[in-house]
Order: structure tokens, then C-alpha cells, then sequence
């Protein structure tokens, strides 16, 4: 069950033996934080692939909890926001790699 700081792990991801997360996002001390299995794939599309697959899940899941919401305005205005800040980042990643 989640808390109030963390989500359900999906019932797929509770069933398979086999399955692994690969990455986490917290909001911390007003910043962004991540954990990232950075070896997961080892092409740099399956990764572009996941991400097109988060943009959707998000804009689904603001369009099922407001019907007021429209799918493809909401992606089209996220698209907007991962172009703008591929080209000019707010700020630069930092962190460690750890094991």
C-alpha cells in the first residue's frame, strides 16, 4: 500500500520474480532527485522508448482523474517542456554513481 511519500509498486512488478526497477524520481529539498539503473539497456533508444512511455502514461493519468483534460494538448504542452529544457537546461545533472 503507498504512503503518503511513496507509490504502489505496480501489481505486475509485485508478481514478476524477474522484474527490477530502473528508475526512481523524488521531489526533495525543493529539487529533483534521481535513482537511475543506468544499465539496463545498453542502447540509448530503449531509454528514448521509456521516456515516450512515461509522457503517455502522465497524460493519461491526468485525463482520467479530470475530464477535462485532453490528452493530446497535455502531451503536446509536456513535449513542449522536455524540448525546451533539452535545449536549455534549467540546471546541470549532478550526483554520484554508486552501486
Amino acid at each position: 500500500m503507498a504512503t503518503d511519500k511513496q507509490l504502489d509498486l505496480p501489481p505486475a512488478a509485485q508478481r514478476d520474480k524477474a522484474g527490477f526497477e530502473v528508475l526512481r524520481v523524488w521531489i526533495a529539498e525543493q529539487g529533483q532527485h534521481v535513482s537511475i539503473r543506468s544499465g539496463a539497456w545498453e542502447d540509448p533508444f530503449a531509454w528514448g522508448i521509456v521516456l515516450a512511455d512515461l509522457a503517455r502514461h502522465i497524460a493519461n493519468a491526468h485525463a482520467i482523474q479530470s475530464d477535462k483534460v485532453d490528452k493530446e494538448a497535455f502531451l503536446e504542452r509536456l513535449l513542449e517542456g522536455f524540448e525546451a529544457e533539452i535545449d536549455n537546461p534549467t540546471d546541470e545533472p549532478e550526483g554520484e554513481v554508486t552501486q
